[in-house]
């Protein structure tokens, strides 16, 4: 695979994930938050499965198989709990805001990364400091309102958008040290367990509302979550680390864009400004000083 094939694997990753908020718009429609992702996330680990039984597992010569399997457990909890905490609050804010909206607040993770980066005494570049300027500009012309507030849907995003960055954060940590595949298909899986609990306990799961939601259900579990994310596995061994952040933050774009095709969501001119602030910092994050 050459560099040019692997940036377009992950052109269609972006376009995939980024049409993945409409999918979610929809589903709110028929089933709650918790039932939503836990579904979602329990398809996209058994998209996995093939995959892992294809290829055999061969754990480092200090570690038993049975310790291994436990290396994964711990670590897909941990990573898994960080994607509940940020799927389960994206998922909820996108009750009330649009996906187009929704995409670009949930890009902001971009710019937190290297930002959260400085409690590990990482010093960001140049580029992180005028990505953040400029998303933090754009955040305010796209979600605050007159009253000088965020609106309730806008606001779980962005806090959802905080734990997004924590999970890239323990990926980056657990991803040398175990197969990208298992330890996506047990995040995925402990993702799927929690939310389901959470599902139990608080809304009413019906077949009705799952059936309602089955296409909704389907792309965003098979197609966004599963083979999106091999996609990008697969990609990212051949593409720029530079190269692959910017071409993945188009996911953004491509949200909006969806939710103008699908939903027929539509943009202020102050929104659509603050879009291309919000856009204009995520590449900016990508720049070295």
């Amino acid at each position: 695979m050459t560099a040019i094939h692997a940036n377009l694997l992950l052109l269609l990753t972006a376009l995939i994930w980024g049409c993945g908020f409409v999918a979610q718009r929809m589903g709110t429609d028929h089933v709650g938050p918790f039932t939503f992702n836990g579904v979602r996330f329990a398809l996209g680990a058994c998209v996995l499965i093939p995959v892992m039984l294809r290829v055999k597992m061969a754990p480092p010569a200090y570690l038993s198989k049975a310790s291994a399997w436990k290396r994964y457990l711990l670590g897909g909890g941990l990573a898994g709990a960080a994607l509940f905490a940020g799927a389960t609050l994206q998922q909820i804010g996108i009750m009330t805001t649009t996906a187009g909206k929704a995409g670009f607040i949930t890009g902001l993770y971009v710019v937190m990364v290297p930002l959260m980066g400085l409690a590990f005494k990482q010093r960001p570049g140049l580029g992180t400091w005028i990505g953040a300027v400029l998303a933090v500009a754009g955040m305010y012309l796209l979600s605050v309102t007159e009253s000088f507030s965020l609106t309730p849907g806008d606001t779980f995003v962005l806090i959802g958008a905080v734990f997004w960055a924590v999970h890239v954060l323990v990926i980056g940590w657990l991803s040398p040290r175990m197969d990208p595949i298992r330890l996506a298909a047990a995040q995925f899986g402990a993702c799927s367990v929690l939310s389901l609990i959470a599902a139990a306990s608080t809304e009413s799961i019906t077949f009705s509302g799952l059936a309602g939601a089955s296409g909704a259900l389907l792309f965003s579990g098979l197609v966004s979550v599963g083979v999106a994310y091999t996609l990008q596995v697969v990609a990212q061994r051949q593409a720029k680390p530079a190269h692959a952040a910017i071409i993945l933050s188009l996911e953004a774009a491509f949200a909006a864009l969806a939710g103008w095709l699908f939903l027929n969501e539509i943009l202020t001119m102050k929104e659509f400004l603050g879009c291309g602030l919000m856009l204009g910092g995520m590449l900016a994050s990508q720049l070295r000083s």
